[in-house]
């Protein structure tokens, strides 16, 4: 059931107590009542255009919940989306050729002079191995041994003998740099692959009786197992006191020069409430404003 807006209610109110005031005055009320529901309508009409997103693409399943819910408020717009990576949603919005970017990290302190980042969803970032594998739990230290390279068989951490296959994303990509950053393994990581995309990763992992990589808890599904660490799984409740340690936030970017168009922060103020929680949880995500 569509939701009626509080912009449409109050249109709606307004127009009435107009109507209400001119009737009793008597005359021409029902005219001027018209006219001015007429006007209070035409103040308030649908948005239209397009609002131009893209960026991580770890946030693709919540900026597709995202969009469905607000395509029932906001009819008329078009939200796209380009899942071309973190870097370049901030770049995208630094550069102005996106409205909001979107980053799976947090901004860097050089990308702070140009741009804004408001966070919408925390996301945990699951430890991920193949379903056959026996491995149930690592520490974060032992995950920092094995993405060096220092640790290098599955039997040293519990597992079958075999050596271990690292699977990772690209340089840029932003579900890369909170897991290298958290874990402390930046630009020290011993990969056998470095795939472009969060799905391609988990497929990877799938394939490979000795692989380990790590993805958006939002994108796991049972393809694959997600181990804990020190003990905690990667969930919901675990991402939002704390107590999982492998965790990031999902952020929108904006242009601190630029004033969004009227569509733009429509969406974005409709991102950002509390009304899009649901959204974001279903989505796989941790909402932080309920």
């Amino acid at each position: 059931m569509k939701k009626i807006t509080r912009r449409s209610f109050l249109t709606v109110c307004g127009a009435a107590a107009a109507a209400a005031a001119l009737t009793a005055c008597g005359g021409s009320a029902s005219s001027s009542a018209s006219t001015a529901a007429s006007s209070a309508a035409s103040s308030t009409a649908a948005l239209s255009g397009n609002v131009a997103a893209g960026g991580s693409t770890s946030m693709k399943n919540v900026i597709a919940a995202l969009t469905e819910g607000f395509a029932e408020v906001e009819p008329g717009v078009t939200v796209s989306y380009d899942p071309t990576g973190s870097g370049a949603g901030i770049t995208g919005a630094a550069d102005k050729t996106l409205d909001i970017g979107l980053s799976s990290r947090a901004l860097k302190d050089d990308e702070k002079a140009d741009v804004d980042g408001t966070t919408i969803a925390l996301d945990g970032i699951a430890i991920i191995v193949n379903n056959a594998s026996k491995v149930e739990d690592l520490t974060v230290d032992q995950l920092k041994q094995m993405f060096t390279g220092e640790i290098t068989n599955w039997s040293e951490v519990g597992g079958d003998d075999g050596e271990i296959v690292l699977i990772g994303r690209e340089a840029g990509s932003g579900t890369r740099d909170g897991f290298e950053s958290i874990v402390e393994v930046k630009d020290s990581c011993k990969y056998a692959q470095e795939l472009t995309a969060t799905g391609a990763v988990i497929s990877a992992v799938e394939a490979n009786p000795l692989a380990i990589g790590y993805a958006s808890l939002s994108a796991v599904g049972g393809t694959v197992k997600m181990v804990t660490v020190g003990g905690v799984e990667c969930s919901e409740e675990t991402v939002k006191d704390g107590s999982y340690e492998v965790q990031r936030p999902f952020v929108f970017v904006t242009n601190k020069s630029v004033t969004l168009s009227e569509q733009a922060q429509a969406f974005f103020d409709f991102a950002t409430s509390a009304d899009a929680a649901d959204l974001i949880r279903t989505a796989g995500a941790v909402p932080v404003n309920e």
